[in-house]
Parts: structure tokens; C-alpha cells; sequence
């Protein structure tokens, strides 16, 4: 029996609320998505992965949505993609067999340590897909045990990544305990029995969030493939030598930074020849006597943020305005430009369950203001940001750490709608907006059940 679900208002009632309404005219606060920008940048780094020969595995936690996913996967005859929950596989579920029906091979990952609770939900979609259609992780020995009574429940068995910690320490085995408990002795057992498939290692590193320059973005993709080949290099006589397996990395800033790796106005940096020496030695060779490939996997690079667009992940990127397809529309509330407060401040009415209340390493603040909301002749220079926020109004202030950050009044009125890029867009998708909803007809966005969605062509 499916999980109950809070029912979404219709999709006929949404569109005809909502299409033909400029941005700055629906209630607010409003998660707005700019579909081509994130169009953008879907194709961009899938040229990139394919232009460098390496597999590419898409997260659709970010948007859970039908066409998100569609917009990352294309044209791609595989389609390879990571989902945090249960849920997003069950929603996206049509769209998969869609996929299959196109003769399209689908593998989908549980993207967090098999959980014993979720194995039926997990099974039975599987009887659905089919067999090499579900893969799912482990990094404890106990975990087996629910991979294999996944395959008497499926009748097929999962496709088994091996969770290694490069450094981020949320989860996974160090390179050096990747057989603790004889988990992977255990499941090169199992994988000869046929009841697992074991399709290699994974791990997914987001250090380069705290980064600032493309080298240092590939810096740490270089390190994350570097740490699981380690792990291979230490357990090198427990791997099966019969197979090929997969090295899967990665996190959105440091894959987005192999686009460095195809800059043909210049010659390449030292970061970058050093990153694409270490991906060509990965990708279709043979390390310790085991056949390998490579595998990367991202998910918010198809939106972006503050907090992405800081890290400066890739040579030639433009600005909030140029990059960000998501923003919050909300209304200014007060001004308070006469010196009832040290500096001059703007009270908006949207706060954490609009944006989130994710800190970004760049700056001290949770958002920062689109600058078309200033006045034409307003400094351009200065930079508008969320500085406070409480439950459901936050206050704007001047970025202390940007130019001319003391220079006078805010250019907002009462009454004033506005748009705020947020620092973490995977928070604020789906942080406390009321439904969830493609309004426009010409995509037909079909979402899991959660935040407003209001997506337009910009």
C-alpha cells in the first residue's frame, strides 16, 4: 500500500491561477525557477562528462521533480540517477519505465546506507523496473543482510556501491577499513552467489563547498577519486578480478569544475592537466589487476546557488543574475532608512521557512537581493543581502564586505516586491511553500508532494 500523501491542488486549478502572471504579481512568498538557465546547465556539464568520456549520475533531491530529471538526463541512452528517499523513486517512477519503454537502460540509486525499514518500498518498486534498475549502498556489514532479503523480495539482486569516506565524515568506510566486520570479503561472496551485483565504490565529498577558486574545485575531485583508489590499492586482494567496477565521486562544485578540463581559449592550468591525467587513468583502466571506470554524480549544478556560486567552481561563470535559476519573491514590508537604526535596514516578509537558514563560508548572510529590483540609477556595485531572519520576515541590509557597503539609504519601497537568491537550494525547494507545482502548460511539471514551485522560461 502506498505511503498517504497531502493532496496537491489540481493541476488545472494551478494553471489557471497562475499562467499569464507576471513574477512579481502571485502570492508571495514564491519559489520561482527559471527553466533555461537550469536547461543550461544541465546540457553544459552533460557535454562536459561525455566530452571526457565518463559516466554521469544525476541527483534529482534538489527539485524532485518529473521534469527536472528530464532536463538533466536529455538525450542520454543511459540514465543513471541518485535519489535521497524512497519517495522521489516512487514518484518518479512513470518517468523511468517511460525511459524503458524507449529502450533506454535506467538505474536509479538509494543515495543513503540501505535502511532496514525501506526495503519492502524498495523491493517492490524493483519488481516494477525490473532487473539492474536499483542500486543502493553499504558501508556496514549488517547492512547485507537487507540487501539480500532485498533480492528474495525483488527477485533480482541490487547493484551494491561500497560507501567510502574521502574526508567529509557524514558517512562511509576511510579507504583502509573498507573490509571492516569482512563486510567486503562478505559481499564478493554474495556477488558470486548472485545475490548482490557489486558495482564498485562510491563516495560523495561536498569539501569544496568551502572553496573559492577552480583549482581548489578540482583539487578535491582529483582527491576524492585519489581516496577511493586508495581503498582499491588497500583491499586490492579482496575485489573480485573478474569484474569492472565503478568508481563513483563527486558533489556539485567539483564536478562542475571538469568543464575547466574543455577551456580551449587557453592552455589548461596545472590543476586541470593534473585532474584529467587522474580521470583518464581511471576511467577504462586497470588498477591492481581490476578493470575500472569513473563515474561522476551532482545534483544542484542543475540550479545553482549562493552558496555554489561562490565556491567559483569553474573558470567562466557570470554573476547571481547570470547563474541562479532560483529565487524567492517576496514583499518589502518597512523601510527604515532615517536613522531609526545604525545603518539602514528592510523588513520582508518571507524568513527561515521561505529561505532556509543555511549559512554559505562566503559572506554573513541567507540570501542575497536580485539587483534589477534597485532603481536604474541605484550603485550597482553594492550588494543587498538577507542579513537577519526569524520564522516567516527576515531584514535586509548593505553586505558589510562589499563595495561602498556604507553608502546610504536602500533604494526598496513598501510594498515592493522583490527577488532573493538563496544560499542552498536544496533547503529552500522545499522548506515551508504551500504546494508544489509546474503552473505553466507548456512544461508539464509533475512533482513530488511538497513546496510551490512556480517555473517560468526567463
Amino acid at each position: 500500500m502506498p505511503v498517504p500523501q497531502r493532496l496537491n491542488p489540481s493541476q488545472e486549478s494551478l494553471q489557471q491561477f497562475y499562467v499569464g502572471k507576471d513574477i512579481h504579481n502571485v502570492p508571495t512568498p514564491a519559489l520561482v525557477l527559471d527553466r533555461a538557465k537550469m536547461r543550461r546547465h544541465c546540457e553544459s556539464l552533460s557535454a562536459a562528462t561525455e566530452a571526457l568520456g565518463v559516466d554521469f549520475r544525476a541527483h534529482v533531491k534538489t527539485h524532485k521533480t518529473v521534469e527536472g530529471t528530464r532536463l538533466q538526463v536529455g538525450q542520454a541512452k543511459l540514465v543513471k540517477l541518485v535519489a535521497s528517499t524512497i519517495a522521489e523513486i516512487e514518484h518518479l517512477l512513470p518517468l523511468l519505465q517511460e525511459y524503458q519503454q524507449q529502450g533506454r537502460q535506467v538505474n536509479i540509486l538509494y543515495g543513503i546506507p540501505l535502511p532496514q525499514s525501506q526495503i519492502s518500498r524498495l523491493a517492490a518498486i524493483g519488481l516494477q523496473l525490473g532487473p539492474k534498475s536499483l542500486s543502493v549502498l553499504v558501508d556496514h556489514a549488517d547492512q547485507l543482510k537487507f540487501v539480500s532479503r532485498f533480492h528474495d523480495e525483488a527477485n533480482f539482486p541490487a547493484g551494491v556501491y561500497v560507501k567510502v569516506d574521502t574526508g567529509y565524515h557524514r558517512a562511509g568506510l576511510p579507504p583502509w577499513g573498507l573490509n571492516k566486520d569482512s563486510l567486503l570479503s562478505d559481499l564478493v561472496t554474495l556477488d558470486a552467489k548472485g545475490i548482490v551485483d557489486f558495482v564498485g565504490l562510491y563516495s560523495h565529498s561536498s569539501l569544496s563547498y568551502n572553496d573559492s577558486t577552480p583549482a581548489q574545485a578540482m583539487a578535491n575531485l582529483e582527491a576524492e577519486i585519489t581516496g577511493c583508489m586508495d581503498a582499491m590499492a588497500t583491499n586490492h586482494g579482496l575485489f573480485p578480478e573478474n569484474k569492472s567496477l565503478v568508481i563513483s565521486v563527486g558533489a556539485s562544485p567539483q564536478v562542475s569544475a571538469v568543464e575547466n578540463l574543455l577551456d580551449e581559449d587557453s592552455e589548461l592550468s596545472p590543476a586541470a592537466q593534473s585532474l584529467r591525467a587522474v580521470m583518464q587513468f581511471v576511467a577504462g583502466g586497470t588498477q591492481h589487476g581490476i578493470r575500472t571506470s569513473l563515474e561522476l554524480h551532482a545534483g544542484v549544478y542543475s540550479i545553482l546557488d549562493v552558496q555554489q556560486l561562490s565556491t567559483r567552481c569553474r573558470a567562466k561563470l557570470g554573476d547571481y543574475e547570470d547563474e541562479i535559476a532560483i529565487s524567492v519573491v517576496s514583499e518589502v514590508c518597512s523601510v527604515y532608512n532615517n536613522g531609526e537604526r545604525e545603518q539602514p535596514e528592510v523588513l520582508v516578509a518571507a524568513g527561515v521557512l521561505a529561505l532556509g537558514r543555511e549559512p554559505c563560508a562566503a559572506y554573513k548572510g541567507w540570501g542575497v537581493v536580485d539587483r534589477s529590483t534597485f532603481p536604474p540609477k541605484a550603485n550597482a556595485n553594492r550588494q543587498l543581502i538577507v542579513s537577519r531572519v526569524s520564522q516567516e520576515h527576515s531584514i535586509l541590509a548593505w553586505d558589510s564586505s562589499s563595495n561602498d557597503a556604507s553608502g546610504g539609504q536602500i533604494p526598496l519601497t513598501v510594498g515592493q516586491s522583490i527577488r532573493i537568491y538563496p544560499n542552498h537550494a536544496c533547503i529552500t525547494v522545499h522548506t515551508g511553500h504551500d504546494t508544489k507545482e509546474e503552473v505553466d502548460p507548456r512544461f508539464n511539471f509533475n512533482v513530488a508532494p511538497t513546496n510551490l514551485l512556480w517555473v517560468f522560461d526567463g
